[in-house]
């Protein structure tokens, strides 16, 4: 999961698994495999590194098994 910020300030956390794609125009929308957009104010090069340190942290944790 990662941690993203409405546009209200509100946290969102999302399953980094079902984000499709992630685009800023010039606010920074998330699309989830299911169709479900959201609107955060990470930009997107941020989201972007946040799910590449997702997927880093499964290939360690599974390292360690």
């Amino acid at each position: 999961m990662i941690r993203v910020t409405r546009l209200d300030q509100s946290h969102l956390y999302l399953n980094a698994e079902y984000i499709q794609s992630v685009e800023s125009t010039p606010d920074t929308h998330i699309v989830l495999v299911n169709g479900t957009s959201y609107v955060v104010k990470e930009p997107d090069a941020e989201i972007v590194a946040r799910v590449i340190a997702y997927h880093r942290a499964i290939e360690i944790g599974r390292a360690h098994v």
